[in-house]
């Protein structure tokens, strides 16, 4: 298995079919704002879902929340006089995350998938209640989510749920506003939810599948520019690239060892650097000596994750699911497919990765700065130093952010604490799983930013030898807006322009037109 994610941004419409997209069609319309359209395929689905389910109502059948109570109230049957006022109830009571706000893109995210879980045929939703999520997905309107206390399911997706029936609120202008103006004013009219849609718009791991996808895609770029940061680093260090031989990488039996590798090899090709230090020294310390094999296990981390998530993602998270049966009837199922555990535990694994490759990371760019490590290059990477500290802050920076990510690895899916007066005993805390994945891979993203930034400087300290041509391409662009640092000036927008570079990809594009994509 291979993977790449940089197509995400050139996707402009995604067509829903089966509701199988992939993780580049999940994020074009999350992050990206890619226009959305159901096939006829999936419309078929949904409606001959719902006219079953309205068949079971009509004969009178007893179904958990439709026409029953939720949780431990499932003891309670609800009339269906009763039932819509049952669905509104579930999002009103339920809206009680707290805290900071979700994103845009985290939003939309939930919002996607919740689609994706209800479009698959299963929930008995309407058509017209997920078409009303679709225009607002085109439109880009957003709903305002607190975004802290979930244990894994119905408070965020009640947030956004309260906006589809025009209660809630919606950005404008970048401030939340109460929805229902908003929603006139762009011809729709606010969702008045039936029977079983309140506990499908906010059931199931629709905030937990949803926020692990944007942990998965922010992990595999940060990933990528691991390695191009390496590559930067291991000619700064001027290491000895016989540690890449592939008869040393062959001999150990992991793919992504090799992979990373062989990357590192493609990415220095043609180094003078690398060629003239090739045989300067017996073997080099850890941080070079073991990069591939320490990019490849957290690779193979990320690898795993994306199985799993992206799995979720293709699964029916709901409770009750409705299925089809050859007579023409069919049977509505109670059971326990909203537990997050398999998300929560890999978007656990996804914040492990970070710690792991980061903590490598940093561990560079320290040695580089470091003059009792650095193998002659002047301390701090600036000249005249004592009047400048070059390069010493940074490093901090870097430390401090490796050091919060190495917290952020433990294990959210380790706890559970029951709710529901003891029904829902255990919870799979997997919301904070994927939260926290999300900020991991963040942090990551600009730890190999400083990395590339202090490695960029040493290399200039080693002219007039040259970097590779893939490499050259980093230092070229970089350098139309980065300065080499002669004394002391403010760091701060230099580091988020490279930060920028590395999130949107801009250079794993240029490596890739020069040696071809970089292997996962």
């Amino acid at each position: 298995m291979n993977i790449s994610v940089k197509q995400a941004r050139s996707i402009s419409k995604v067509v829903l079919s089966d509701c199988m997209a992939t993780l580049e069609e999940f994020i074009a319309v999350a992050k990206y704002g890619a226009e959305l359209e159901f096939s006829p395929v999936m419309q078929k689905a949904v409606r001959d879902n719902r006219l079953l389910l309205e068949k079971f109502l009509e004969e009178g059948r007893i179904i958990y929340g439709v026409t029953t109570g939720f949780g431990e109230n499932v003891r309670y049957i609800i009339s269906p006089e009763e039932a819509s006022k049952l669905q509104e109830n579930i999002i009103r009571s339920t809206g009680c995350t707290v805290g900071e706000p979700l994103s845009r893109e985290q939003t939309r995210a939930i919002m996607l998938m919740t689609i994706l879980n209800a479009g698959k045929g299963h929930s008995g939703i309407r058509l017209e209640t997920l078409e009303l999520i679709r225009q607002m997905l085109n439109l880009d309107l957003v709903p305002f989510v607190p975004g802290e206390g979930s244990v894994g399911y119905l408070s965020a997706e009640a947030h956004i749920a309260m906006a589809y029936i025009g209660e809630g609120k919606l950005y404008q202008d970048g401030k939340p506003v109460p929805a229902g103006p908003v929603l006139a004013a762009h011809g729709l009219t606010p969702l008045k939810p039936s029977y079983k849609e309140g506990l499908t718009m906010t059931n199931g791991t629709l905030s937990v599948t949803a926020l692990g996808l944007l942990a998965l895609y922010e992990s595999i770029v940060a990933m990528q520019n691991v390695e191009i940061a390496g590559g930067l680093c291991y000619e700064a260090l001027r290491g000895t690239v016989k540690a890449l031989d592939p008869r040393i990488h062959g001999a150990k039996k992991h793919l992504e060892q090799i992979h990373s590798a062989s990357n590192l090899r493609r990415l220095l090709n043609g180094s003078e650097i690398c060629e003239q230090y090739r045989d300067a020294k017996i073997q080099d310390a850890y941080v070079l000596r073991c990069m591939a094999q320490i990019h490849g296990a957290a690779k193979k981390l990320v690898k795993e994750a994306y199985e799993s998530i992206l799995n979720e993602m293709h699964s029916v998270s709901d409770n009750p699911e409705i299925f089809a049966l050859e007579n023409g009837d069919g049977e509505a199922l109670m059971s326990g497919n909203f537990d997050g555990s398999f998300v929560g535990a890999h978007a656990d694994m996804l914040a492990l990765a970070a710690a792991i490759v980061g903590n490598l990371v940093e561990r560079g760019t320290d040695r580089m700065v470091n003059r009792n490590l650095n193998d002659g290059l002047p301390a701090f990477l600036v000249q005249n130093p004592g009047l400048n500290d070059g390069f010493m802050m940074p490093q901090y920076t870097s430390a401090a952010l490796v050091s919060e990510i190495k917290h952020l690895a433990n294990p959210a899916t380790s706890d559970s604490i029951p709710t529901c007066a003891n029904q829902e005993d255990p919870v799979s805390m997997a919301y904070f799983a994927s939260q926290k994945a999300i900020v991991s891979a963040r942090k990551l993203q600009y730890v190999t930013a400083i990395e590339i930034y202090v490695a960029l400087q040493a290399l200039d300290f080693l002219k007039p030898l040259h970097s590779s041509p893939a490499l050259a391409k980093v230092r070229n662009l970089i350098r139309q807006a980065v300065p080499f640092v002669e004394e002391d000036r403010y760091l701060y927008p230099d580091i988020e322009y490279i930060f920028d570079r590395v999130r949107d990809c801009t250079l794993i594009d240029l490596v890739e037109q020069e040696i071809g994509a970089l292997e996962f």
